[in-house]
């Protein structure tokens, strides 16, 4: 049986180049031997604390190095990485503790309030990074190595809502997560043991994950983890951490290139990559105007590890697409309305990305139904339509599901609704997304005041921030007497797009 382990990402580099600098925050570094032998004592810690090989644990953290090392040190005692998106609500974490049977969660000083009352609230251990683990970590006896798993086994459990709006949880295996992280730092993009990357996107999120942090030290790479994102502030520690890879959503463009002009002295940057959310084109000029750096954009999603199609060196770049698959990966375009089976269209046409290869996770936990319905013919349904065309570039046209996507987050309307419409003053609710220039998308919603009432605005939205994560409540709210409905009873959110724009 073939075995395989993320955490051998970390562990062959401590064998390879020990020395090397590993992880940079703030004034802490790390070498590639000094971050392993830690993983290995946090690990033993984990042992200690009776986490056994499959047993899930969370991992609420933000960019620090903290969670890194906490990341390997779960893959390498051979459980399952929870991470807990940092801007839910603590009802939100408790469905996710809760969901994914995690027994243990660790949890950053930071977000301790909030990750405390779900563990309470679900009954699950907590351990706080830093003080805490850390003495754990020297108490305890330090795994010799990682432990074995199969190469199918999970690894990490990303939590997706999909329409239904109850984040569910996909599961990715050891295969999916080492591919991905293989692929992505030697076959779509030329990355160098001499590469120093920044490491802004949310750790998280599968996108800093896996492109950041883990195709970064596939390729004995250096990160240099930004905590909080700002334009200034990450263009001040590129130039002097001599950064030259730079992964980032829309929204981070947008505001780098804006940061330039104010700025003396620019990184020299060879590799930037996009994804999360469709980069518009003049923000692509933009920003490679004021670099002087191409920017090679990409897509993915949690259930694809996350990268599915990027423009590559090799392929040659086309602006306003997303490129090509990656190596072990096709994606095509399928008749969109089919249901039950995949019926591919020829160049051109515009139908339902599918995806199928290496990247594929193995399913919704707990989910036999909402899986069955996404793996179909042994494609992956994305949800998203597109199109491709003769060169085989790939572009995004929109989605079948009314996802917002809002500074490279996801937010589900269905989920907002549910909130807003228990407000005793809402007695029907749309959410939309609305072009906006900074998020790419807004959050808005259109609202039927209950009968006799008249809720202002601005109430209702501070209303929601209690209820719905900081990337999720609506910033604007409108009134209309009806909401416009389509033959089959549902709300022609196209319509209220058109309406409200602009």
């Amino acid at each position: 049986m073939a075995t395989l382990s993320v955490a051998a990402i970390l562990a062959e580099n401590a064998r390879r180049r020990p020395a090397k600098t590993a992880l940079v925050e703030g004034e802490r570094r790390l070498s590639f031997g000094a971050a392993w032998r830690t993983a290995l004592a946090q690990a033993g810690a984990l042992t200690g604390l009776g986490i056994r090989p499959g047993d899930r644990v969370a991992l609420m953290a933000p960019n620090t190095a903290e969670f890194p090392l906490a990341y390997y040190a779960i893959a390498a005692a051979g459980g399952v990485v929870v991470p807990v998106h940092l801007l839910l609500s603590a009802g939100e974490v408790e469905h996710v503790l809760r969901d994914s049977g995690a027994s243990l969660l660790l949890v950053h000083p930071a977000q301790a309030g909030t990750g405390r009352a779900a563990a309470d609230a679900v009954g699950v251990q907590v351990v706080t990074l830093g003080d805490e683990f850390d003495r754990l970590a020297t108490d305890a006896e330090p795994l010799t190595s990682y432990v074995t798993r199969a190469a199918d086994d999970p690894a990490v459990i990303l939590y997706t809502s999909g329409t239904t709006g109850v984040p569910k949880g996909a599961v990715l295996s050891h295969f999916n997560l080492v591919m991905n992280a293989t692929v992505c730092a030697f076959d779509a993009n030329d990355i160098r043991p001499d590469d120093i990357a920044l490491g802004a996107l949310p750790l998280f999120h599968a996108f800093g994950q896996t492109v950041s942090l883990n195709s970064t030290w596939r390729a004995g790479a250096t990160l240099v983890l930004l905590p909080r994102f700002d334009a200034a502030r990450a263009i001040e520690l590129m130039v002097k951490e001599d950064v030259n890879t730079f992964h980032g959503v829309p929204t981070m463009f947008v505001a780098l290139a804006g940061a330039a002009a104010d700025t003396d002295v620019l990184p020299a940057l060879r590799v930037c990559i996009s994804g999360g959310a469709s980069l518009p084109v003049a923000v692509l000029e933009r920003f490679e105007a004021a670099f002087g750096a191409r920017i090679y954009e990409g897509y993915g999603l949690s259930e694809t590890s996350p990268t599915a199609t990027v423009n590559q060196p090799v392929f040659g770049t086309k602006v306003g697409t997303i490129g090509h698959p990656l190596w072990g990966v096709d994606a095509e375009i399928a008749r969109a309305e089919v249901e039950g089976r995949i019926e591919l269209l020829p160049p051109g046409e515009l139908g339902e990305v599918v995806i199928r290869g290496h990247n594929v996770f193995s399913g919704y936990l707990g989910r036999p139904e909402a899986t069955e319905e996404a793996l179909v013919d042994g494609w992956f349904r994305t949800g998203d339509l597109g199109t491709k065309d003769e060169q085989g570039f790939l572009r995004i046209v929109d989605r079948k599901k009314d996802v917002i996507i809002r500074g490279g987050y996801n937010v589900y309307p269905r989920e907002v609704e549910e909130v807003l419409v228990r407000h005793p003053g809402v007695a029907q609710v749309a959410v939309i997304g609305l072009p906006d220039e900074l998020h790419g998308e807004e959050v808005c919603a259109v609202v039927v005041p209950a009968p006799g009432s008249a809720p202002d605005a601005a109430a209702l939205t501070e209303w929601s921030k209690e209820h719905l994560g900081r990337h999720k409540y609506p910033r604007r709210v409108e009134f209309t007497d009806e909401l416009p409905l389509g033959p089959s009873m549902k709300v022609l959110k196209r319509e209220l797009r058109t309406r409200f724009t602009g």
